[in-house]
This record gives C-alpha cells, structure tokens and sequence, in this order.
C-alpha cells in the first residue's frame, strides 16, 4: 500500500472514530444516472445534511503517484502526510491535543 493511500486512509478512519460521516467505495452513476458510492446515492447521502455547513473530501485511492514529501515549518523534518507527525505527537504529549 502506498503511503499517499496509507495517509487517506487514515483520515478516514479518524473521522469515522470522531462519529462523522464516511463513505468508501467506487464512485459509480447508478440507475438513473445519479452518482453513488456502494450503491449509495451521493445525493440522498448529502440531503441528510442539508441546511448545515460541511466539509467533504473525495481522494482517489487508486492514484498510485508518489506522494508529495514536505519539509516541517517547526522541525525541519521531511514527512508525507498532512502533518509533521513529529510535532503532532510532541503537541498531543505535551498539550493533550
């Protein structure tokens, strides 16, 4: 597994731990043309929150480039995921978050 699907991945699973919304699977159009994922109208799943303000990502997993290494701002560390995972866990360590 790639580390770029690896961090996608773990994304997700964080936010399904936070009780949000997640939804995996191929994107497909079904009957009728409307877009789903599982089987699951892309649409029905997004009226549920309707009148709230949201955030949606949609990442590839099959996009098999190699992820982009980046240098910490903080700790001139090179990582590849969304944040420094160094000073993540020295925040979580020292400040509880």
């Amino acid at each position: 597994m790639s580390l770029r699907k690896a961090s996608i991945l773990k994304l997700a699973s964080a936010a399904y731990e936070m009780g949000l919304q997640v939804l995996r699977g191929e994107l497909e159009r079904g009957l009728g043309g409307q877009l789903q994922v599982n089987q699951r109208s892309l649409a029905d799943w997004l009226r549920e929150m309707e009148g709230q303000e949201v955030v949606l990502i949609a990442a590839s997993l099959d996009d098999d480039r190699e992820p982009v290494v980046r240098t910490c701002r903080t700790c001139g560390r090179e990582y590849v995921e969304h944040e420094c995972p160094h000073c993540r866990e020295a925040r979580i360590r020292l400040r509880g978050q």
